[in-house]
């Protein structure tokens, strides 16, 4: 049987009826309201995971009613269904976040399909971005309010706090789904390397260029770029960027020829990009350009009760992976979990565990599972200094950045899978696509390759 809670909105009282039971035999919790009005009253004091509502209300049109859903909580989804389907109608539906525009008649099955379609890319977006703090579902709003339009998105965020992921998800629920996501880390090229990554280059433009070469911008046409590290961009390519962020339109190195693109850009940051701004560091107007939208992904220090669900997820993924069984997490670990302050945030908690269950011995992972570095900030620990020797709690990671402990993690799993890309994702726990990604971010190449 299905779940999930859905209020019905239509003025005609038999086809509230004919929705209301369909759906309920289905096994779907509903509530019906006769106007738009009295939908927003009980959404007021309860809250349903969708609406389904006609367009052509008495009194507050079913846009209306849309649009003070969303402002509310994107997080609700919302059905539109007319028997007079206009172009200009579905346009300002879908402007304003609509997930679908159905017309009358609707045929059973066709709603049921919708509705089970609808929930499926709720709930795969809770699986991708997990927890129910209100920092969380704060993210978790922003991206499904921004991902049906077509604007500029800047994610904000600590390394480590998931930026790429919130991307990937404002892509996969937007109409450019079925398109390609293309992503690049700007920290990780040369400026000459970046700019023929970025806007492609003709054959001859410089030595190497042996032949043409279409460029992120071409190739992102109608799809999703993912500018990613923006903000260790120099300020000669902030303004090329700018000028395809304003024109919608670049030229490629050593070409003549203005090429159009349609390319949804979201870029990212661990950078204090006002600040920089300030600094002359970084453009003004592309800042202003950029941050038309931003997200924030919150470090996990402030997600309160998602560590304890994101520990959880790690351990079992890790278990998974290694082909252990792991069940549990003691409440002495959990404890020293949540007070730890994470300065690496989701990726180094995911390594954490991932450690737990390699050395861990029994099917719970216990405090003496846990890195060093996170113990020697464990109340259970500080509370008897002898417990542990200095050796012991000397911290694994290497100096330097999360990232180069990502790094070295990546190499490991290379080796080990003696460089099959395929076999290292699985070992790491990413999919094929995602190590691409990094393996591309951190310049990683096959000895003698």
């Amino acid at each position: 049987m299905a779940s999930g809670s859905i209020l019905v909105v239509d003025d005609e009282q038999r086809q509230r009826e004919i929705y209301n039971d369909i759906l309920q035999d289905e096994g779907y919790a509903t509530d019906t309201a006769p106007s738009g009005e009295a939908a927003l009253q009980l959404l007021a004091h309860r809250r349903f995971d969708l609406v389904i509502t006609d367009l052509n209300l008495l009194g507050m049109t079913g846009i209306e009613l849309l649009s003070e859903i969303v402002a509310e909580d994107p997080t609700v989804a919302v059905i539109l269904i007319t028997g007079y389907p206009s172009i200009q109608s579905a346009v300002e539906a879908t402007r304003r976040g609509v997930y679908q525009y159905l017309e009358k008649p609707v045929d059973r099955d066709e709603l049921l399909r919708v509705v089970a379609e609808v929930f499926d890319r709720l709930a795969t977006l809770k699986r991708a971005i997990l927890g129910d703090s209100p920092a969380t579902k704060a993210m978790m709003r922003m991206v499904l309010k921004v991902a049906p339009t077509a604007h500029t998105v800047l994610i904000l965020g600590e390394s480590g706090t998931g930026k790429e992921l919130v991307a990937r998800e404002i892509h996969r629920n937007s109409p450019r789904a079925e398109r390609p996501f293309l992503a690049i880390n700007c920290a990780a090229l040369t400026e000459t390397l970046l700019e023929s990554e970025l806007f492609g280059h003709e054959k001859g433009a410089f030595t190497d260029a042996h032949q043409q070469k279409k460029g992120l911008f071409e190739r992102a046409h109608q799809a999703t770029l993912f500018l990613d590290e923006i903000g260790d961009t120099s300020l000669g390519m902030q303004a090329k960027i700018l000028r395809v962020l304003q024109e919608r339109e670049f030229m490629r190195v050593g070409g003549t020829e203005a090429i159009k693109t349609d390319a949804r850009i979201i870029a990212a940051t661990n950078k204090n990009l006002e600040q920089n701004v300030k600094d002359g560091k970084f453009r003004e107007d592309l800042y202003y350009r950029l941050n038309v939208i931003p997200i924030v992904c919150p470090p996990l220090r402030e997600r309160g009760d998602d560590i304890d669900t994101l520990a959880y997820h790690f351990m079992r993924k890790a278990a998974f992976v290694d082909g252990r069984r792991v069940e549990n997490i003691s409440p002495e670990t959990l404890q020293a979990i949540r007070s730890y302050a994470w300065p690496g945030n989701i990726r180094q908690l995911e390594w954490a565990m991932e450690r737990a269950v390699v050395l861990g011995e029994t099917e719970c992972v216990e405090l003496r599972d846990l890195p060093p570095e996170v113990l020697q900030h464990s109340p259970a620990i500080t509370a008897a200094p002898g417990a542990l020797s200095d050796e012991a709690l000397r911290p694994i990671i290497p100096e330097g950045s999360w990232e180069e402990h990502e790094k070295a993690k990546i190499l490991e799993a290379l080796q080990r899978s003696n460089w099959n890309i395929t076999r290292a994702a699985q070992l790491l726990g990413m999919t094929f696509r995602t190590l691409q990604y990094r393996l591309e971010k951190f310049a990683i190449k096959r000895p003698n390759a």
